[in-house]
């Protein structure tokens, strides 16, 4: 029974010289999971940083956005008021012309009518 435990792998002269002692070992994955945790929070505060400057370009961009809005309102507001000015002024010089033609139509068949030229 002496063979098999010198036999074994984990009792082998070759292992024993390539085995790190336990506390070698824990002070390497402590010092492992210590590198990664500060990696992982200086990710976490870029991420944090970025979202930070996503949310105040987004706002940046609504604002933008309302107040060209709010600027396009104005402007088809203007707009609809000098259009309405417009077709007010052309409709009283539309109804001016034709008061003037009326005029002159009924003026030219009275005359006419005393000159004894009816027919026209």
């Amino acid at each position: 029974m002496a063979d098999a435990t010198s036999s074994s792998p984990s009792r082998s002269p070759a292992n024993a010289e390539l085995a790190l002692p336990r506390s070698d070992v824990e002070s390497q994955l402590s010092s492992l999971l210590y590198d990664l945790s500060h990696r992982v929070q200086a990710a976490m505060e870029h991420m944090l940083k970025m979202i930070n400057e996503i949310d105040q370009n987004s706002s940046d961009v609504m604002d933008d956005i309302k107040n060209c809005k709010d600027f396009a309102l104005d402007r088809k507001r203007t707009l609809d008021e000098e259009k309405e000015h417009y077709q007010k002024a052309a409709y009283t010089v539309i109804s001016m012309l034709n008061n003037q033609v009326i005029s002159k139509g009924l003026i030219l068949t009275a005359l006419f009518k005393f000159l004894g030229l009816s027919s026209y």
